[in-house]
């Protein structure tokens, strides 16, 4: 969804029920808190589209509700730390970033609400009871990149039909990240390919999964999201680029930036979302009766001038049914 017809139909629709929230609630601020597993970015603030959502719907920065918000710099020992910090600085609801940070958090506190972005299979690894009934104080909006793996490496072959070896770039040290290994895995053996695993666990790691794919070149990489590899996604890039690997990545940004292709969800359509059930949970609605929900719309984006510059031609078909074409 564009952000900015999302933006201005919610304004729209929620403006009188906004000023009427205003007055009953006058004097009422709203701490929220947000916690991510990445970096802090330049304005030190949340998520641009869940801001700019929450103000359609009538929370206005400053004004009536107050943003507390803390990065893990892709360390995630400090987790714990940072989510007593908020629950300590009293919010009245966190908004969380991946998995591991929203178990940080549901460790931190049984009654604070909670709700995620992106968490990968939060069923899988415990995070809720059922989709349907969330369970205590965490809802939100799940990352299906699990299920997404075959689908992913699908389209990487149709990519790149010739490919028979196709390494993984992940962070060994998350469950959710390895249960998509694993599913990737288990798709390539359907499709024929076999695959190279390079799991790492920090910075240094890169090097390492490099030297690797240097010493015996695959086809292909397709490289699993989370913090850790995403802060390192420039040394991804263009180590792939510079040895003209053809590469897989799941969200449209590292494509926008010089990668190959991507498939998957927009966090930005899941931030929008999430601001919905922060303005339900703070007009009084219980986080197990929202229910946890998946994305409904996946992008598919190629970038033609990397295919270029790999030496590959991208079917028409894959081109046609491309949600964006970076030319």
């Amino acid at each position: 969804m564009d952000r900015r017809i999302f933006i201005a139909s919610v304004a729209s629709a929620t403006l009188t029920v906004a000023l009427d929230a205003g007055a009953q609630q006058s004097g009422k601020v709203w701490r929220l808190g947000s916690l991510a597993l990445g970096s802090e970015p330049p304005d030190g603030a949340p998520p641009a589209a869940l801001r700019e959502a929450l103000q359609a719907l009538g929370y206005v920065d400053g004004r009536n509700v107050i943003y507390v918000s803390r990065w893990a710099e892709a360390r995630g020992e400090r987790l714990p730390t940072l989510a007593a910090e908020l629950v300590g600085l009293k919010v009245d609801l966190v908004v969380t970033v991946g998995g591991r940070t929203t178990f940080a958090v549901k460790q931190a506190t049984s009654t604070t609400p909670i709700v995620f972005v992106g968490a990968p299979d939060p069923v899988g690894v415990g995070l809720v009871a059922s989709l349907a009934r969330p369970g205590g104080n965490v809802t939100g909006f799940a990352d299906n990149a699990t299920a997404l793996s075959a689908k992913r490496l699908q389209i990487l072959k149709e990519t790149v039909p010739t490919a028979s070896r196709i390494a993984i770039l992940w962070n060994a040290q998350d469950q959710a990240m390895t249960l998509r290994y694993r599913e990737i895995d288990r798709a390539a053996q359907v499709l024929g390919v076999s695959v190279h695993p390079l799991g790492v666990r920090e910075p240094d790691d890169f090097e390492g999964a490099f030297a690797a794919m240097d010493r015996d070149r695959p086809d292909a990489l397709f490289m699993v999201t989370d913090a850790l590899t995403n802060l390192n996604r420039k040394r991804v890039l263009e180590f792939a680029n510079a040895h003209r690997i053809p590469a897989m990545y799941e969200f449209a940004p590292l494509v926008r930036e010089g990668g190959l292709i991507s498939y998957g969800p927009s966090y930005d359509d899941m931030f929008q979302s999430a601001a919905i059930y922060v303005d339900k949970i703070l007009k009084g609605a219980k986080p197990t009766e929202l229910p946890v929900e998946q994305p409904t719309r996946y992008y598919l984006v190629v970038n033609t001038k990397a295919a270029k510059a790999l030496g590959i031609t991208i079917a028409q078909s894959l081109l046609l049914r491309a949600d964006e074409v970076i030319q």
